[in-house]
């Protein structure tokens, strides 16, 4: 999911932000011989290809990057090496968002950034699945390499296509749309995994996992080069471009919220470090100490991804009646005790349930995070604005990764209380069990010194927490709410 930091950076061409495109673009204003199209039609086709994009994107990060760790354990990566594959390709991400907003300074229209970006970011995985036949003995380490340049191409589309994207949807319907985008993510990513976890296991069984692989990030790089052509779509259909801000980004970091923004960034880059202090390794807790298949893996991954499925839309309602504060506060509140789950068992359904939960709040608190960055800022700074914030989360996630390599080696191997000894598998669910405490010192530090950036005209009576399905339900079927007492 981002990036951050680097604040230093100052616009290089900021005497262009003015200029208008020429008139050969692709990207003018209709002729008056094009077939008139109306505003909300062209919003709805707008609209769709966002959704197909989220589609593509999901069908490429489930079936492909979600099994980047595991590709890494087949080439024999150590513990650190996993943390480095977390770790690096983010920050490589941080310099590619920023130098992506100076590139729309030169190159002035976003699809060719979209299309160049999108397409080396396809191509990439190539190099990445002909690994363990160039080179085996160095495989780890070329992985890390070509991740870094995997990422680092995505990164570079990321803040034009995210502040393309916010355009599309009205600002108070903009939580449900996103919420829309996101279950379309979510399905789609279920079936990936699925489908990948599937294609493995029998590759596994054959001792073929190699091409296992192969079939999985082939199908990743045709659905990235489908999310490319989406996002082309969008571009070519937005109005005639509109620069960011004539300021740099030192100016929103200073002047955008208030105050409020700057504070929910310190916020979300050490929520991403606390959750990344651990993220790295609960693939080698399930896959090398657990011992689980590749399917198994596959379903805990998806029981997240169902879950996200089933409360995206909820979520996305909560955060546009209570405001996107809320529903941080709600989520943020609840995500460090998931972590602490993996101590009390090893058993598999246990554990399908724990990450089962953990989509349901993931679910919420990743659209929050999301949604306070676009309410925050002005249009012409979001594509600063959003380079800004994703900047800041990706350092957080890659000072993470890398602590928690180190952390984990410190970790005991069995803890004791006078008669009673808990060891698990392996010494990482006690790693676990401290990332859960360092997020909730930050939530319950750092949640209460920003506020809502959007008005909220008449928030609804109650908690939002009611608006969930499952619980929404019962507040509506509640047989107690029949009961009458007689005078």
């Amino acid at each position: 999911m981002t990036a951050l930091a680097l604040v230093a950076a100052q616009d290089l061409m900021n005497h262009s932000t003015d200029a208008q495109p020429s008139p050969s673009s692709p990207q003018q204003i209709p002729c008056a011989n094009q077939p008139e199209t109306s505003a909300r039609e062209v919003n709805t086709q707008r609209q769709h290809y966002g959704v197909r994009d989220a589609a593509c994107q999901a069908a490429a990060q489930g079936g492909g990057e979600n099994y980047f760790s595991a590709f890494a354990l087949l080439l024999h990566a150590s513990p650190f090496q996993i943390a480095i594959l977390s770790a690096l390709p983010q920050l490589v991400g941080v310099v590619a968002q920023l130098a992506s907003v100076k590139l729309l300074q030169y190159l002035r229209l976003p699809s060719r950034l979209l299309i160049a970006g999108g397409r080396a970011q396809a191509f990439c995985w190539l190099p990445i699945l002909s690994l363990p036949l160039i080179a085996p003995e160095h495989g780890s380490w070329l992985l890390i390499g070509f991740a870094m340049l995997y990422f680092g191409f995505g990164h570079v589309t990321a803040p034009v296509w995210n502040s393309l994207l916010v355009d599309v949807a009205e600002a108070d319907r903009r939580g449900a749309y996103f919420a829309r985008r996101a279950r379309t993510t979510a399905l789609t990513s279920f079936l990936a995994l699925g489908l990948a976890g599937a294609i493995l296991t029998l590759g596994q069984r054959w001792d073929m996992s190699w091409i296992g692989f192969l079939i999985i990030f082939l199908g990743a790089a045709a659905a990235r080069m489908g999310a490319t052509t989406c996002q082309t779509h969008v571009s070519r259909m937005m109005p005639v471009y509109r620069p960011g801000a004539p300021h740099g980004f030192r100016h929103i970091l200073a002047h955008a919220g208030s105050g409020d923004f700057r504070r929910f960034l310190t916020f979300s880059g050490l929520m991403h470090f606390a959750v990344m202090l651990s993220g790295p390794f609960f693939v080698i807790y399930l896959l090398r100490d657990l011992h689980w298949s590749y399917l198994q893996y596959a379903g805990w991954m998806a029981s997240s991804i169902s879950a996200q499925f089933l409360t995206l839309g909820p979520w996305g309602r909560i955060g546009d009646r209570y405001g996107n504060k809320a529903l941080l506060a709600l989520t943020a509140s609840a995500v460090p005790f998931l972590p602490m789950g993996y101590v009390l068992s090893e058993h598999y359904a246990f554990l399908l349930i724990v990450n089962f939960c953990g989509g349901v709040i993931w679910a919420g608190l990743s659209l929050g995070l999301q949604n306070y960055v676009f309410d925050s800022l002005q249009p012409e700074e979001r594509t600063r604005g959003v380079a800004l914030a994703n900047a800041m989360n990706a350092v957080g996630w890659g000072l993470g990764a890398l602590t928690g390599s180190w952390v984990a080696t410190l970790m005991p191997a069995t803890v004791s209380l006078g008669s009673w000894h808990l060891t698990p598998a392996s010494n990482l669910p006690f790693l676990f069990c401290l990332s859960g405490g360092l997020r909730l010192v930050i939530a319950l530090s750092l949640l209460r010194t920003f506020a809502e950036p959007r008005r909220i005209a008449s928030p609804p009576e109650g908690h939002p927490v009611w608006e969930l399905p499952f619980l929404k339900l019962l507040m509506t079927r509640r047989p107690w709410r029949s009961l009458r007492v007689a005078p």
